[in-house]
């Protein structure tokens, strides 16, 4: 280890400049992983990231790691060899819980390995630690009646959101170098946006995933990151096809690894989303994030889209009560008493629900967002827009039936503080969160970048362009203090 590292600068070095300092000896795979389980100790009493550490297991591996960047035993470095990954519990270890938060799930044990764990392993990344969601991931906040509140590193009374709120409080409090995410409504990129990290939300198809949900076209698996190269690094192992998930596709898509400037690049600017309310300091965020690219050589011009409130409303209730919460529904039934508030109050809304919207309702509605989308992205490369309406919510609130408000008027509830389920509509349009700027709540707030379907190096030739314009690395003066 170099003597200018201190262990807080370790835990902060970005996945490549571990792997570059792994390759060039300055650094071992022992030393960090020492370092991260060191982080740990001191923070995760405060912030509650984890639900399960494997650190024995992690310090085996790393030595192991150590092996092969010394060349021992003819064995080379694979594309993640000896970084610390923190997983969410939702991915299934063999062996290991899994329980998604919920009472009812207590004692549960995994059969096999998600896919996606398969390949982290198969990389040689080390899963060091698990994260906490929501129950089920069933909310855009992270605590349940398992395994408490999760904190947001940057400012403790607020929540890391949710529902991979674990993996992206784990990655800004310096746990961990990657973490894995999932996306049914926002969860990957509602919790990058208030951490401060990078969360990818792939196409639909291109991670594969595991049990019937897989089937869910609103879902996907994902990398969470603090820097965008770091995701890429990360998403290059993850995506593919995989025989497991029929919806996986085939071959599996490599993201470059540099990318031309946007110069001559034509960006649209949306900032409502159609009928959003928007708090006042995310839309300056917003508009100096379009600037920066504007300032760089891209073509950025504003839009509206006709999307309402009501079509966004239909798309949800007729999916959500069909799919998801009827298999959570299953899953619980005869237990209710074990369950947390929020998912209580999910469940019967979602019961209402389809008594009055059905899913062939939600398909029409979903082909008319699909529709403006395509005609209003028309002649653009790609489409930023925020991530929340509002700067974050409070850690440890169920938010059920809360009004948040937005520029001092009342927000109808908490569905509109998250401007991210339109592209879980959207299904196939790759979407990278990345940071915008820092809000007055002292948490960061965060862009998304929108891609036509399937078109994924264009968003990361974008974040990578922004990572550069406007800096967000977690530098000695850009940490949460913890």
């Amino acid at each position: 280890m170099t003597r200018s590292h201190t262990t807080e600068d370790l835990v902060y070095l970005s996945a490549t400049e571990a792997q570059h300092l792994f390759t060039t000896r300055e650094l071992s795979p022992v030393e960090l992983m020492r370092a991260v389980i060191e982080r740990a100790e001191k923070v995760e009493p405060t912030v509650n990231a984890f639900t399960e550490r494997l650190f024995d297991e992690a310090m085996e591996q790393a030595a192991l790691a150590e092996s092969r960047y010394l060349g021992k035993g003819g064995l080379t470095p694979r594309p993640l060899e000896g970084l610390p990954i923190a997983a969410k519990e939702k991915h299934s270890i063999a062996g290991r819980s899994l329980t998604e938060g919920s009472l009812v799930n207590e004692g549960n044990i995994a059969a096999e390995n998600a896919p996606i764990i398969d390949r982290i392993a198969a990389a040689g990344g080390i899963i060091h630690a698990r994260t906490t969601t929501p129950e089920f991931s069933i909310a855009t906040y992270t605590h349940s009646r398992m395994w408490g509140v999760t904190r947001n590193p940057w400012n403790q009374d607020f929540s890391p959101a949710g529902s991979s709120g674990g993996s992206a409080a784990s990655l800004a409090a310096g746990t961990s170098f990657l973490a894995t995410g999932s996306d049914i409504g926002g969860s990957t990129r509602l919790p990058a946006a208030v951490t401060g990290t990078v969360g990818f939300k792939a196409p639909y198809g291109r991670v594969p995933g595991a049990g019937v949900l897989t089937n869910d076209h609103y879902r996907g698996d994902g990398p969470m990151a603090r820097t965008v190269a770091d995701a890429a690094l990360l998403q290059n192992v993850l995506a593919g096809p995989d025989p497991r998930d029929h919806t996986s596709i085939a071959p599996r898509y490599v993201l470059p690894a540099t990318y031309q400037d946007v110069s001559g690049m034509r960006i649209a600017l949306c900032i409502r989303l159609g009928e959003y309310m928007i708090h006042p300091e995310i839309e300056a965020n917003t508009r100096a994030t379009a600037q920066a690219l504007a300032d760089a050589g891209a073509t950025v011009e504003e839009i509206e889209l006709p999307w309402t409130q009501q079509d966004i409303l239909m798309s949800q209730a007729g999916h959500f009560s069909t799919l998801f919460a009827a298999s959570v529904a299953e899953t619980t039934a005869g237990r209710r008493e074990l369950l947390s508030d929020y998912t209580v109050a999910f469940l019967d809304l979602m019961a209402a629900a389809r008594t009055q919207v059905s899913y062939l309702d939600s398909l029409h509605a979903e082909k008319r967002l699909q529709r403006e989308l395509a005609v209003a992205m028309t002649g653009f490369d790609a489409l930023l827009c925020p991530t929340t309406a509002v700067p974050g919510w409070h850690a440890g609130d169920s938010l059920g039936g809360a009004k948040l408000e937005v520029d001092g008027e009342p927000v109808c509830d908490t569905l509109w503080a998250a401007m991210t389920v339109p592209f879980n509509i959207n299904n196939r349009c790759p979407v990278l969160n990345v940071p915008s700027g820092r809000s007055s709540w002292g948490i960061p707030t965060g862009v998304q970048i929108v891609g036509h379907p399937y078109d994924d190096a264009t968003v990361f030739r974008i974040g990578t362009a922004l990572e550069h314009l406007r800096p967000w690395s977690y530098s000695r003066d850009r940490r949460p203090a913890l």
